[in-house]
């Protein structure tokens, strides 16, 4: 099947980025390099094209209720104008996505799910929509630009009126941004290093595109692809959903508990306490390799007896710390900060230690 093809496609191919398909989308994965665009979101400003991402709106007096069923985390502590980070957990104790949950107000929700999780979300939520919450699917209709970068708030200043040093982090409003009415401009990324993620209509999109540039010329703004998002979000510990977590993976086990409430009752939660209190038997960690080497999803795990205690979910070359750093789940016991692993690459075991998240700030050689 033919892979989708975002708003701004075109733009990209003319930019000479190179294209690939990624959860069904025709997607940028690079312009120049993965380490110079990484460099440029780390130390100026960067804009991915994330347009893939899905977005659902559910309204109505009873679109809490639904969203507190469905979601690990607790939505009512939310006030309007906030964000916060949750999972949907399936019923055999892993999980179906990992999302972003938006507050407008008491009845109206905008929840951002990944791309190749849109239509599987979408039919996981409604089949448990018993309550008659008016449920949209907007997800073709808006494209989503993530302005990432120490310099992102000065450069999204000079084209909006709003005072952007107000939005407080997993804060969002809605107002102009270049010229443009009605833009989502929300205090979230996937980079670690602040900025801003903007949602518009996709028939507006290259206007946006074009004022962020402009604006931004100054500052040597460049276009990001999904190459260096993965090895920005791998610095920082982020999850992504297919590799660090997926229908079998459990929140717990994924050190998400701290989006894991059990103030309420949702979806198998009866059985993620239990787990809670009885413990879990694996747990995602970060890790540095100690020798020269890169590791990659799917390479196993040792112990210093080089007993096979895990797997690598997601693996890279890390470009701020310049060694070889991954996550992946290994036996409980093995999780805890500076414990020597092995990782096996190739035909070698080569020495790694597990390092707290995010590695980049605690990474120490």
């Amino acid at each position: 099947m033919e892979p989708k093809k975002i708003a701004l496609n075109d733009l990209h191919e003319k930019l000479g980025a190179k294209m690939m398909s990624f959860a069904g989308y025709n997607m940028p994965v690079r312009y120049s390099s993965d380490l110079e665009e990484h460099m440029a979101v780390r130390d100026g400003v960067g804009v991915f094209d994330v347009s893939h991402m899905g977005e659902f709106i559910l309204k109505g007096p009873k679109a809490l209720d639904l969203i507190q069923s469905v979601t690990s985390n607790d939505a009512s502590k939310m006030e309007d104008w906030q964000a916060q980070y949750s999972c949907l957990p399936n019923e055999d104790g892993g999980v179906v996505d990992d999302l972003i949950v938006y507050r407008y107000n008491q009845e109206e929700y905008i929840l951002v799910v990944n791309a190749s999780n849109i239509e599987k979300d979408w039919n996981w939520i409604s089949d448990r929509n018993t309550h008659g919450v008016e449920m949209r699917n907007i997800s073709d209709m808006y494209s989503l630009l993530a302005v990432q970068g120490p310099k992102a708030i000065e450069v999204l200043q000079k084209i909006t009126p709003l005072e952007l040093s107000e939005i407080g982090y997993y804060n969002f409003r809605v107002g102009e941004m270049g010229g443009i009415p009605h833009v989502m401009i929300s205090a979230t990324g996937y980079t670690g290093s602040g900025g801003f993620e903007l949602y518009v209509k996709n028939e507006e999109v290259e206007k946006l595109w074009n004022a962020v540039f402009e604006a931004g010329a100054e500052h040597n703004i460049k276009p990001i692809g999904l190459g260096a998002r993965d090895t920005l979000r791998l610095e920082m510990g982020f999850c992504l959903y297919g590799n660090d977590i997926d229908d079998t993976t459990s929140p717990l086990e994924a050190g998400l508990g701290w989006i894991t409430k059990f103030t309420k009752d949702f979806t198998n939660s009866v059985n993620l306490a239990k787990q809670k209190e009885e413990g879990v038997q694996k747990r995602l960690v970060g890790f540095a390799l100690t020798e020269r080497g890169i590791p990659r999803a799917h390479y196993e795990i040792f112990n210093t007896d080089e007993e096979l205690i895990g797997e690598v979910t997601s693996g890279t070359m890390s470009p701020c710390l310049n060694v070889g750093i991954g996550m992946g789940y290994v036996k409980t016991g093995y999780h805890k900060a500076d414990t020597e692993i092995l990782i096996g690459i190739r035909n070698k075991k080569l020495k790694a230690k597990v390092v707290k998240q995010p590695l980049l700030k605690n990474y120490q050689a």
